[in-house]
């Protein structure tokens, strides 16, 4: 399956290879357009020459704020995300080998396959990743990557809704982006309106 955030081919590609480059779009993804988050990971694999956990937890923390700060930026904030996405790669050291598809795939203690429930436990572990950022990447996982772990949907709830338009995990093309992006302002006037 293939990946169509960025509108830009060399970022998407990278998104739909490379589970890290995904990871870490999810986690840039505040505060800045959906496009400009799922794209610092390209401009971070450019700017690195390499892309990989170790490379980027072990990049010197100040030298790593000026690639994330470089024009144009990978995020407004390129001091705390440039610091989230360093503990982010140093916890996937830490705890899965590096590899960031083992956070959704690896087996349990016990041998059996990972529950939706379970990886959106494992999902909120991560560093940057609090319940909703969580619940989107599952529901991203699950409608774009082929992730068929029981009760993903349930889990990622109500980002997992089939036909939804709630978030990235619903953006296939420019269109569903324009309807993911009018949701979102529904939603944001809908909260303002009850305040």
């Amino acid at each position: 399956m293939a990946i169509h955030i960025t509108a830009d081919p060399a970022s998407d590609a990278l998104l739909t290879r490379d589970p890290l480059a995904l990871l870490i779009g999810m986690l840039l993804d505040q505060q800045v357009p959906m496009e400009t988050a799922f794209s610092g990971p390209q401009k971070l694999r450019d700017r690195l020459g390499g892309f990989d956990a170790a490379l980027i937890a072990g990049t010197e923390p100040e030298r790593f704020v000026e690639l994330m700060r470089e024009t144009p930026a990978v995020h407004r904030y390129p001091g705390s995300m440039g610091a989230r996405t360093q503990a982010l790669c140093q916890h996937l050291l830490d705890e899965w080998g590096g590899d960031a598809a083992a956070v959704w795939t690896r087996a349990n203690a016990d041998g059996s396959a990972p529950d939706g429930a379970g990886i959106l436990r494992r999902l909120k572990a991560l560093p940057g990743f609090g319940e909703q950022k969580a619940r989107i990447f599952l529901a991203l996982l699950g409608k774009q990557c082929g992730l068929d772990a029981p009760g993903w949907r349930e889990a990622s709830a109500p980002y997992g809704e089939p036909g939804a338009h709630r978030s990235v995990a619903d953006i296939t093309s420019p269109e569903s982006l324009a309807l993911v992006r009018a949701a979102k302002k529904a939603a944001k006037a809908a909260a303002k309106s009850e305040r």
